[in-house]
């Protein structure tokens, strides 16, 4: 049986070995590799960033003066599977520590020797330039060992002869003198210019005062000249400012008419808005309340003419209900009646003179009691008279008067019937 291993991408796993012998080797990075027991061996090796601070103390330059430099280098173990390969030859099972030596002393002996070959000056001045060539001329070893340098600067310079601060107060004193020659130059061609301008100052001064004296010479004579062509339109201002005054004042009192006008117009349209105005208020106080009174009267009109109509129409049908039972029912009176009337007729037909008889007979006391009603209400009648009196003979013209009124009304001779009757006359 046997692990898996896993490594992550800032390693490289080297599993050796195998079954039956195997001599291969594998090397993964970022991943996982099977190890079988007891006949594979597993190792790691880092591929972060080692940062190494390189020291040369008091080696001397080609001027012979002792320097001491320190330097910042940034190296790693290179991926590529053949200098990987190498690189886990050299330093696979050895500490960081170790493989940071190894690499530091590598980096310090080609500093010793390339700051042998170089001035002071070079290197103080050029240190880009200096940190460059170490760079060259160390990577082709350390890659043998497959380590890669990132960078390689270069951190300090100094000595401890004090070459470089006399180098420094020889360069700040050259520095001084150069600017005190500088400033004195500087002064010097002040001074020239200074004066140079103080030249063209006065220069222009005097140009400028000649130029003041005759432009003021040209100024008074203008001044006089201005002087009388003033008093001249002085005196036509006068008199022209006379008859413009009368021209403003003419224009003015115009003015003034029109604004009397235009103020009289707008009275005039303030009268007509007040018009207006008090004509909209009473149609608002007045004519709308009256209109509003109007319609509520007319709608309470039209309400109470619809009821009536509404309650016509309900009399209208219970009186043609009430019609039409009354017609039914006096149909049916009309139609007993008739043949009542029916039956008389045939009666009468049947007895002839005889039935007539009895029928006016029947009628005359209906007649009589329809003639006397208005006497009905007669409490007494006294009648008044002699021999000479005409009572007998209204009395005696109204009996004679009352045979044609039965036959006016019912048709049958009253004289003749009473003549057939036996026993009388």
């Amino acid at each position: 049986m046997g692990n898996i291993n896993t490594v992550g991408p800032n390693e490289a796993l080297v599993v050796s070995g195998g079954c039956c012998g195997a001599d291969t080797r594998k090397t993964v990075i970022g991943g996982w590799a099977w190890a079988w027991w007891l006949v594979t061996d597993v190792q790691r090796l880092s591929l972060e960033v080692m940062t190494l601070n390189p020291t040369c103390e008091s080696v001397e330059t080609a001027e012979g003066v002792p320097l001491t430099v320190t330097g910042v280098a940034q190296v790693k173990v290179m991926t590529e599977p053949e200098l990987l390969s190498t690189a886990c030859e050299q330093f696979l099972g050895k500490s960081v520590s170790h493989i940071e030596s190894v690499i530091l002393q590598t980096l310090e002996g080609h500093l010793r020797a390339i700051l042998g070959t170089l001035t002071v000056e070079a290197v103080y001045k050029d240190r880009d330039q200096f940190a460059q060539l170490v760079r060259e001329v160390a990577s082709p070893d350390v890659g043998r060992m497959g380590i890669e340098i990132l960078s390689f600067t270069i951190k300090d310079v100094y000595d401890r002869v004090e070459y470089l601060s006399s180098l420094g107060r020889a360069q700040t004193a050259a520095v001084k003198r150069d600017a005190d020659i500088g400033v004195a130059e500087a002064e010097r061609d002040a001074g020239i210019r200074e004066a140079e301008c103080e030249k063209a100052r006065m220069d222009v001064r005097y140009d400028a005062d000649t130029l003041i004296a005759d432009h003021d010479r040209m100024f008074k004579l203008k001044k006089s000249e201005y002087e009388t062509e003033v008093q001249t339109k002085k005196a036509e201002a006068n008199l022209a400012y006379e008859l413009q005054a009368a021209k403003v004042r003419q224009a003015i009192r115009q003015e003034e008419i029109e604004i009397e006008v235009v103020e009289r117009r707008k009275q005039i349209d303030i009268e007509e808005k007040e018009i207006q105005r008090k004509d909209k208020e009473l149609i608002a106080i007045v004519r709308r309340p009256a209109e509003a009174e109007a319609y509520k009267v007319q709608t309470i009109a039209e309400g109470k003419r619809t009821q009536t109509v509404k309650v016509a129409q309900a009399d209208s049908g219970k009186i043609k209900l009430l019609g039409e039972a009354d017609a039914s029912a006096i149909e049916a009176i009309g139609k007993a009646e008739a043949e009542r009337m029916r039956q008389k007729a045939a009666a009468y037909k049947l007895y002839g003179d005889a039935a007539m008889m009895a029928l006016v007979l029947e009628s005359l006391p209906k007649i009589a009691a329809e003639a006397s009603a208005p006497l009905a209400r007669t409490q007494e009648i006294v009648l008044l008279g002699g021999e000479g009196s005409r009572s007998t003979a209204e009395i005696t013209k109204l009996v004679s008067e009352l045979p044609p009124a039965v036959q006016a009304l019912t048709g049958v001779d009253l004289s003749k019937v009473l003549t057939k009757v036996p026993g009388a006359k």
